[in-house]
């Protein structure tokens, strides 16, 4: 069941990503899943780094650490996609 829970956040955070950058990111959707599931992950890698993976209440640091990583993946990713397919 974790694994279903870790395509649903990573599908979120992927989206969130995209909608934060300027511009358009001709990436599929499969790869944005995959962005945003590898962002939650260095996200929160940085938030136990950090002390802030789990406090009381909603997880707004690690959250945030978690878009960032995404949007940070999603901008390396997208021009690299872009190429890729325009050859």
């Amino acid at each position: 069941m974790s694994f279903i829970w870790a395509i649903i956040a990573g599908l979120i955070i992927g989206l969130i990503a995209r909608a934060v950058l300027p511009g358009r990111q001709n990436i599929p959707i499969w790869l944005t899943i995959i962005l945003g599931v590898i962002g939650a992950i260095v996200g929160n890698l940085i938030a136990s780094a950090l002390g802030v993976r789990d406090t009381g209440g909603f997880d707004w640091i690690r959250h945030i650490l978690q878009i960032a990583a995404a949007i940070v993946l999603v901008a390396i990713v997208a021009p690299l996609w872009a190429k890729r397919v325009s050859r």
